[in-house]
């Protein structure tokens, strides 16, 4: 990945991707605000009202050779998604998580960096990609699907599925 790549969604919105920085904990601190709750509840498996300072840190601090965080964001340079790509230290596996502003659902961004983070996760030779997913979560489910993934069954969690894309 380059420090910013553009992409343009299948509706013609184009965003510019680049790598979570330092001094965005508080862009991404009102992105969250922005992302509806059902959507932050999916992300981080939470009942929590709001993202807090330590998610954050750790989404721009986490660990630097296996953990990315990438933002989409407009011409004005506000976040419209965030995705997080974490691989485990051998790279055999690796786990997505994408976040979309909720003024911008259904406009092709989600599906954007998904697919940029697919890609991503190929450049690190990871084998396995993977998406944890609340059952209700039908709309990630499907996106998931239409690019490849695959759906099993989380023992011990009848309410999660995981969604697995071998390369």
């Amino acid at each position: 990945m380059t420090d910013k790549d553009i992409l343009e969604t299948r509706t013609g919105i184009r965003v510019q991707v680049r790598p979570a920085q330092d001094g965005d904990a508080k862009a991404l601190a009102h992105f969250f605000s922005a992302v509806s709750d059902d959507d932050r509840r999916f992300r981080f498996l939470s009942s929590a009202p709001g993202v807090s300072a330590g998610q954050i840190h750790d989404l721009i601090h986490g660990d630097p050779d296996n953990c990315e965080t990438f933002l989409a964001t407009d011409e004005k340079g506000a976040i419209l998604a965030a995705a997080t790509l974490a691989a485990d230290p051998d790279r055999t596996r690796a786990e997505v998580a994408i976040s979309v502003r909720a003024d911008h659902r259904g406009k092709g961004v989600g599906w954007s960096m998904l697919r940029h983070a697919t890609d991503r996760a190929q450049e690190m030779g990871v084998g396995l990609l993977q998406a944890i997913e609340s059952r209700a979560n039908h709309a990630a489910i499907e996106l998931e699907r239409e690019q490849g993934f695959v759906a099993r069954s989380i023992d011990d969690e009848p309410s999660l599925l995981i969604l697995e894309k071998h390369f």
